[in-house]
């Protein structure tokens, strides 16, 4: 780890880090706090992943559907209008339109295959906007004048990479320039998270093994042919599953960093209470 000690953290002129964990934990919130503050760069993976790497894919699936239309057609082939995604830190929607959900089109479905090919192209995309941390860090100092800097990394990080391997690229990469920080919930905190995705299924990463096999799963239990598939009961099925999958995944990865409670963090209300967390954090990890 880059801080040997509590103290090494709390005298650091620059710190660095990078929280990971379950998608509606608290990371883009306390990312948000340290970035309100004026001291501490936010850098967002998935806002790096829906721009610099997806973004053309993503405006082009927004120009295949306006070419549908006659009106639009017309001022495309025109150059009369202009057709971009308006993503933003805290409005991800055009990415998670983009990757989708598979199954019947009639109901906002994609076929499987699609499916796969853009799951492809986000864990590509995931993987070089981690790589790209170092650079952003050096950028951010540079440019910008920060000293202070948070990675606010996706839910699906634990998929692209290999806890269990000593020598992961990514993760090397990571731990060689921030702090990991793995935002551990609870199952109180599983429960509410599947709750609320039951409410309003949202389109997610999944790997490729564990989706194939969840896919054919849900086939076989349910007597359906993929285009029969209600792709929000598809995803509403999988979301708790997948939840159980990455659980070990995050715990294996929190052996490259420091480990806080979701209950901690939902107590972060500044700065100072982030720092005084990640001080003690390291205390209980190093001693």
């Amino acid at each position: 780890m880059i801080y040997s000690s509590g103290k090494e953290w709390r005298d650091a002129e620059s710190k660095r880090v990078l929280l990971f964990g379950m998608s509606g934990l608290g990371k883009t919130h306390v990312s948000n706090i340290l970035r309100h503050s004026g001291d501490w760069f936010h850098y967002s993976i998935d806002y790096r992943i829906g721009t610099r790497y997806m973004g053309e894919l993503i405006a082009d699936s927004f120009k295949r559907e306006a070419m549908k239309t006659p009106y639009l057609r017309e001022l495309l082939l025109t150059d009369s209008i202009y057709i971009a995604s308006n993503i933003t830190f805290e409005n991800l929607a055009p990415l998670s339109k983009y990757l989708g959900k598979p199954g019947n089109p009639a109901k906002g479905g994609i076929p499987i295959d699609d499916y796969r090919r853009r799951q492809e192209q986000h864990r590509v995309a995931e993987i070089a906007s981690l790589m790209d941390t170092t650079h952003f860090i050096e950028r951010s100092q540079d440019i910008y004048g920060y000293q202070h800097f948070v990675c606010d990394s996706g839910g699906s990080i634990c998929e692209v990479v290999d806890p269990s391997d000593p020598n992961d690229p990514v993760l090397d990469h990571l731990s060689k320039s921030t702090l990991l920080v793995w935002i551990r919930g609870s199952e109180a905190h599983r429960d509410e998270l599947v709750k609320r995705f039951d409410r309003a299924p949202k389109p997610m990463y999944y790997q490729p093994d564990f989706l194939s096999a969840k896919w054919q799963e849900y086939l076989v239990q349910n007597n359906l042919s993929a285009p029969d598939v209600d792709p929000d009961n598809f995803v509403r099925w999988t979301y708790s599953q997948a939840l159980e999958h990455r659980q070990p995944r995050y715990e294996a990865m929190s052996k490259w960093g420091v480990t806080v409670d979701a209950d901690e963090i939902a107590q972060v209300n500044s700065v100072k209470d982030f720092n005084a967390l990640i001080e003690l954090a390291l205390e209980r990890t190093l001693n």
